[in-house]
């Protein structure tokens, strides 16, 4: 059959059946064979039908050129030498999504604050898929916790993912040595203020986090403030109590709710064990560390793998808390899911699409 252009039905190729192919072809000429139900293409030597082939299985050994229909896709696309890329862009384009949690901060020494939350952002982009597109993901370590209850907590570490976005570390919880204090520290999720005077929380990163919660040098408990979290400010402390941290916040990518980025909860300069302020809930148990109470006890530390922000600490603790390191997970439809991924990962479906969880730096390459 000949080439026919309409303006509203749009062209029809050139064809022919098996028995009909055309007698002297030359090299490149395409027409659709009605017989086989496939395009075929004249090589210069013989007709060979235009292949199709799913993700999962395309040419092994393709040279610059070579096309065919990726049946995975419902679309054309051809190998430029290096990469698989569509004919049609608009096509082959999709909506993946993410949430990223960076590092949460360490909680504060000597009737110490607790830590903020990493920070936590999540949403959608739209990929135009192309073979070989490397996304990097890079997990924030919680900061670290000291030798010393004579400082304030150390603040966490940035996470991200290649090309999308970086959420900021958790601010570290304020801590001292009486009379003296600390404010606590910007951040994601901003640090709690410590006892040992009025010192106020740590501002929270705009569009990501909530400030922490000040303290108080009401003695004689001297009770810090807690760290913000995802869901909410860090809690200020009320008289003999410590503020709790603030409130993680839950998310369903993978299908399963877990709650992420909670506060650390403030600590309490000379107070029992019962005037601590909690830690932010999250997944597992909480995700920010409580605060501790009483003489020489450390607080506890943030979850690991949830941003959670570590616990302030007591009297002469001889230490302050760790902040729990980050996470960063990516979702895109299972068709396009056809690369390698590389680090420490986990990975599952939720509906039509696939997964990937990172609990330490890695790839994904498409």
């Amino acid at each position: 059959m000949a080439i026919t252009i309409d303006a509203i039905n749009g062209i029809t190729q050139a064809g022919w059946t098996t028995a009909g192919r055309p007698a002297s072809p030359s090299a490149g000429q395409v027409g659709f064979n009605t017989t086989l139900n496939a395009f075929e293409q004249y090589n210069g030597s013989g007709l060979a039908t235009i292949a199709s082939w799913t993700t999962a299985n395309r040419p092994v050994t393709p040279v610059a050129g070579f096309s065919g229909y990726n049946t995975s896709l419902s679309a054309f696309e051809f190998y430029n030498g290096s990469t698989w890329v569509g004919f049609n862009s608009s096509i082959l384009s999709y909506t993946a999504s993410y949430v990223i949690v960076a590092g949460g901060g360490g909680g504060g020494g000597n009737g110490g604050a607790g830590g903020g939350a990493g920070g936590l952002l999540s949403g959608t982009f739209t990929a135009t898929y192309q073979s070989g597109t490397i996304y990097t993901a890079t997990i924030g370590a919680g900061g670290a916790a000291t030798g010393s209850y004579t400082t304030a907590g150390n603040s966490g570490n940035t996470s991200s993912l290649t090309g999308i976005t970086s959420a900021t570390g958790g601010g570290g919880g304020g801590g001292g040595t009486s009379p003296s204090g600390y404010p606590g520290i910007a951040g994601g999720y901003g640090g709690g203020g410590a006892s040992n005077g009025t010192w106020p929380g740590g501002a929270g990163t705009p569009g990501q986090g909530n400030n922490g919660g000040a303290g108080g040098s009401g003695a004689p408990n001297y009770t810090a403030g807690g760290g913000g979290g995802a869901g909410g400010v860090g809690g200020t402390y009320s008289g003999t109590i410590a503020g709790a941290g603030g409130l993680g916040s839950a998310t369903s990518i993978t299908g399963t709710p877990a709650t992420y980025a909670g506060g650390g909860g403030g600590g309490c300069y000379n107070a029992p064990s019962t005037n601590f302020g909690l830690g932010g809930p999250g997944t597992p148990g909480v995700s920010g560390g409580n605060g501790s109470g009483g003489s020489g006890v450390a607080g506890n530390s943030g979850v690991t793998n949830t941003g959670g922000g570590g616990g302030g600490g007591s009297a002469a603790n001889g230490n302050t808390s760790g902040g729990g390191s980050g996470v960063v997970i990516l979702s895109v439809p299972t068709a396009y899911y056809t690369g390698t991924v590389t680090g420490t990962y986990t990975t599952g479906t939720n509906g039509s699409n696939t997964w990937i969880k990172w609990t330490a730096s890695g790839t994904y390459t498409a």
